[in-house]
């Protein structure tokens, strides 16, 4: 839980500290840690809700987290026209405030649900779950949840995502993912992002950024891509086809088990080419 920033009351789960609420009254004493234990499991349990949805639809969710600037719209419009034949997708978007990332993804055809979070900085599953109801799951193969820019927050809200992706820009720096450890972490892929910069920015160690990943005990494999040249972005299109066959196959065996796990050591590095399309849905977004 975000329990030093003070952003564990969103838009989406205040109604449950409000008068009336689930979690108005606590045992006296132990408001604060009963509040933030509660609205952490509540969000757990609107999460594996979330989830319920998209497995009976067979929506694959992927929840793209980064700090402000890394590149996460950019590699949505680049993996939007890519993949314009082969998926039906559509993008919740979150930001503080404005619609301008939603903007631009709708400009591609591709419906864009923004969530304004207010002071909030990150997304939680409440938030998802109103959103869901804007979206055809039927319609669609692939949810893409862009979060907030942030390297701390989201990370410790489960949103009902199938998989984590971390974004490290180039031009952040390569130690991020040792002073961000939560964030990197939990993902299941990491992107190093605006690789094309890395002839400029020679002080950026890519070498040094996995050191600082496998120091986390992350076996989450690494992806070089450049959205603005489109430098490795088959190989994060080929982990993104491999994921969707995973995820619909894990459904499929066995829906009620099926929950999100934090880095996959079972899944083929990006660079595998064996994956499985998935296959598109006959109505697009």
């Amino acid at each position: 839980m975000c329990d030093t920033c003070g952003c564990n009351i969103t838009p989406g789960n205040e109604h449950l500290i409000s008068p009336g609420g689930k979690l108005e009254k606590t045992p006296e004493g132990h408001e604060a840690v009963t509040v933030l234990h509660s609205l952490l499991h509540e969000n757990d349990h609107a999460a594996q809700h979330n989830r319920q949805h998209f497995n009976a639809h067979g929506v694959v969710a992927v929840n793209l987290m980064s700090s402000p600037g890394a590149g996460k719209t950019a590699l949505l419009e680049a993996t939007i026209k890519a993949l314009d034949n082969e998926f039906s997708l559509a993008v919740i978007e979150g930001d503080l405030e404005t619609e301008n990332d939603a903007e631009r993804i709708r400009k591609h055809g591709v419906t864009a649900i923004q969530i304004s979070t207010g002071s909030a900085c990150h997304l939680d599953a409440h938030m998802i779950h109103d959103a869901l109801h804007e979206l055809e799951l039927g319609r669609l193969d692939i949810v893409f949840i862009e979060n907030v820019g942030n390297l701390v927050c989201p990370a410790s809200f489960d949103l009902g995502q199938h998989a984590n992706i971390a974004l490290l820009s180039v031009p952040e720096g390569d130690d991020k993912p040792a002073k961000y450890p939560v964030m990197f972490r939990t993902a299941d892929m990491v992107m190093l992002s605006k690789a094309d910069l890395l002839p400029i920015l020679d002080d950026f160690s890519t070498e040094r950024a996995e050191t600082c990943l496998r120091n986390l005990a992350s076996s989450a494999p690494v992806i070089h891509t450049s959205a603005k040249s489109g430098d490795g972005m088959e190989n994060w299109l080929n982990w993104l086809r491999e994921l969707v066959t995973e995820t619909r196959l894990a459904v499929k065996q066995n829906p009620a088990a099926h929950t999100h796990t934090h880095n996959r050591h079972d899944r083929h590095h990006a660079n595998n080419d064996s994956g499985g399309h998935g296959h598109r849905k006959d109505s697009g977004s």
